[in-house]
């Protein structure tokens, strides 16, 4: 079934004694920025990590292949719909136009999030129906910065350097805790460009809710999914302007806390005054 209202959302997530993006240009340190001190999420880590989830839980669903994934050639992927049924016989225009729509029909990155698939064999561009903002932490984090140490050598060769113990120095970079907010938007327009659909949506909430228990590592800690605020147009176009709806989910700081440690030491509520008719709001998780 097609997508027929527009949606916007509010994700919540935080992270305790964990790196939740680190910054490879600047030795990996946690993202913040650089005027407020306020910690920072790409939208590419986001969706990473609902990629991963989709690949993991979707492993057997033919259409709902990840394109953008780990070890992956793109361009043989690209390549790959130039040879189906249905494109290979077309004209050189047509066979773009119709590779595209094949590798939005298999592989649900693209018709979620759209998709660059010019680098080999031309499939065309996608703009995906689903884009994400960066996340911003509700208050200012603090990196940590530890030192570790490896009770273990590489080579020979380094072990007969070290007199004594194998031991190898290093770093590691943290965040004690820190809340992050992050805003949606779903196009219905778009999604009937790339057939995105009600069961393709409902995978993405759940890859919202669910993803960070299926991303553990050591370096970010424990993160966690802690509220998910949708707003459902009552048709495609919307009923409200998106600003006005994201600005109704207020988040702050319990007025006795002066330094954030846990989830608990913040208050979350929603403007529920006024409320602009044909817009209904699911709190599907807080």
């Amino acid at each position: 079934m097609g997508l027929n209202n527009r949606y916007e959302f509010v994700l919540l997530f935080d992270v305790k004694d964990g790196n939740p993006n680190g910054d490879p240009d600047a030795g990996n340190l946690p993202r913040m920025d650089a005027e407020t001190g306020m910690g920072l999420v790409t939208d590419v880590c986001l969706k990473r990590k609902v990629r991963n989830f989709v690949q993991m839980t979707q492993a057997d669903n033919a259409n709902r292949k990840i394109f953008v994934r780990e070890k992956a050639i793109l361009n043989k992927m690209i390549d790959e719909s130039h040879e189906q049924e249905g494109v290979k016989d077309k004209e050189k225009g047509d066979k773009t136009e119709a590779a595209k729509n094949w590798m939005c029909k298999n592989y649900y990155d693209i018709r979620t999030f759209g998709a660059v698939m010019s680098t080999g064999k031309n499939a065309g561009q996608v703009r995906g129906p689903i884009q994400m903002t960066f996340s911003r932490s509700i208050d200012p984090v603090v990196a940590s910065e530890h030192t570790i140490t490896r009770m273990a050598v590489t080579t020979e060769k380094e072990a007969e350097k070290q007199s004594g113990e194998n031991r190898t120095m290093g770093r590691k970079f943290t965040i004690p805790y820190g809340l992050y907010r992050c805003h949606g938007f779903v196009s219905a327009h778009l999604a009937k460009q790339t057939g995105f659909d009600e069961d393709d949506l409902e995978l993405f909430w759940q890859s919202l809710m669910q993803m960070f228990d299926h991303d553990r590592s050591a370096s970010r800690g424990e993160m966690s999914a802690r509220g998910l605020y949708v707003f459902k147009h009552s048709n495609e176009l919307g009923n409200a302007p998106a600003t006005v709806l994201l600005d109704r989910v207020q988040v702050e700081r319990k007025n006795e806390i002066d330094v954030a440690r846990r989830f608990n030491d913040y208050q979350i509520e929603v403007d529920e005054s006024n409320w602009p008719d044909g817009v209904e709001l699911i709190k599907m998780l807080g």
